[in-house]
């Protein structure tokens, strides 16, 4: 099983990027057994495009051959790519490592996906640990508003 998580600088003991469009990096995770067997660090290819980055993102993970993505969220263009081609999103908190996320995700701890604005945190944001966000980068400041098709919000049925 491939596991792809966002993160800022990689690697199992860095935190899980609540961006998954916009991360800097991806740490890829092979598991076999139950056992994590190899981890790699790549640079997200969609980070600094101006636009489309989910999107380019997604499609990085499939080239990838990712079997699950694990973010903070996802936005509705890069959730809408990975769900098409059959890759499951899950979401953890920003004080879990990587290690700790793909733990939690093996344990059956985590299956569930948060979904927000696309593009919520570009380069230079601002958003980041101990800033009392919670969830995330660009939550709260007016972005995408508007724009949400209704997608991701409100009752379970998935």
């Amino acid at each position: 099983m491939r596991i792809i998580v966002s993160t800022i600088n990689g690697g199992l003991d860095d935190r899980v990027n609540q961006a998954f469009g916009r991360t800097p990096t991806f740490t890829i995770v092979d598991v076999k057994n139950g056992q994590i067997v190899n981890v790699q660090v790549v640079q997200n290819p969609g980070y600094s495009q101006p636009r489309g980055a989910g999107v380019t993102a997604a499609q990085f993970c499939i080239d990838q051959g990712a079997d699950v993505v694990i973010a903070g969220q996802f936005g509705p263009n890069s959730s809408g790519v990975l769900q098409a081609a059959g890759i499951r999103m899950v979401s953890a908190p920003a004080t879990m490592t990587v290690r700790e996320a793909v733990e939690a995700f093996l344990r059956g701890e985590l299956t569930q996906a948060v979904f927000g604005p696309e593009g919520g945190a570009g380069p230079g944001a601002g958003y980041g640990m101990g800033r009392g966000r919670g969830m995330g980068g660009g939550m709260g400041r007016g972005r995408g508003m508007g724009r949400g098709m209704g997608r991701g919000r409100g009752g379970g049925g998935w």
